[in-house]
């Protein structure tokens, strides 16, 4: 679906160029986003190569351990139906580690393997399980201590100040990450309240409060009356 909408762009900015008579405009804008997209690209890896060595020098030093002992009994809360001392915990942790820290990169492997964890406790597999939504709605909208792509793209377009961005980014990730927690309880409460859709379908019907075998219907073996007539059948 993203190919078509691309293409849609794409041909519907020829067709403009050609109507206005500014393919030359169209050309030269063509080549500076691709001058742009390589620019934006080593800045970004020069960034990504100094955090993730950091994180690795963290990682040694048993700094993630410790954020993930934090985030243990938020973990336990938000996770509730995931048994304890299950694999998956231990990559939601270190997904969740890795986002606080800007990583985002670094946590999509871990997100990933997360997943993959999760979908072994589904009993539904065609459908993500609570928990899986839980994790997708957490990695979507984690808190950022440092954000470090952010950063990167402010370097690389010459901010004067490229980090003054990482307290208003916190506190954005603080309101995001509350209400994606927020609607996420709300629809798990919503769907456990949800009666199940075939209940009653299979349950016997009710006769006279539950006394006695059903009756069967009238007629001239049950009824003891016979057909037309009214008279009883002696």
């Amino acid at each position: 679906m993203v190919n078509f909408i691309w293409l849609f762009f794409i041909a519907a900015s020829f067709v403009a160029a050609i109507l206005n008579g500014r393919m030359d405009a169209l050309t030269e804008a063509a080549f500076e986003g691709a001058k742009s997209g390589v620019t934006v690209s080593f800045g970004l890896i020069s960034v990504m190569v100094f955090w993730l060595g950091l994180m690795r020098v963290g990682e040694d030093a048993g700094l993630l351990r410790k954020i993930a002992v934090l985030l243990q009994p938020a973990v336990r809360f938000l996770f509730p139906d995931v048994p304890k001392g299950h694999p998956a915990l231990g990559y939601i942790m270190s997904n969740m580690s890795a986002n606080i820290l800007g990583l985002g990169n670094a946590a999509t492997p871990m997100g990933i393997k997360a997943m993959q964890e999760l979908q072994k406790l589904n009993p539904h597999k065609e459908t993500a399980s609570a928990a899986m939504c839980t994790l997708l709605a957490l990695n979507t909208s984690s808190i950022t201590l440092v954000p470090t792509t952010l950063i990167a793209i402010r370097m690389t377009y010459g901010s004067v100040n490229p980090a003054e961005i990482v307290g208003t980014t916190l506190a954005a990730t603080l309101v995001a990450t509350a209400a994606a927690i927020a609607a996420d309880r709300w629809y798990r409460h919503r769907y456990n309240r949800k009666p199940p859709r075939d209940a009653g379908r299979d349950a016997p019907p009710a006769h006279g409060g539950g006394a006695g075998p059903p009756q069967p219907p009238p007629g001239p073996a049950a009824g003891g009356f016979g057909q037309g007539k009214g008279e009883a059948v002696v």
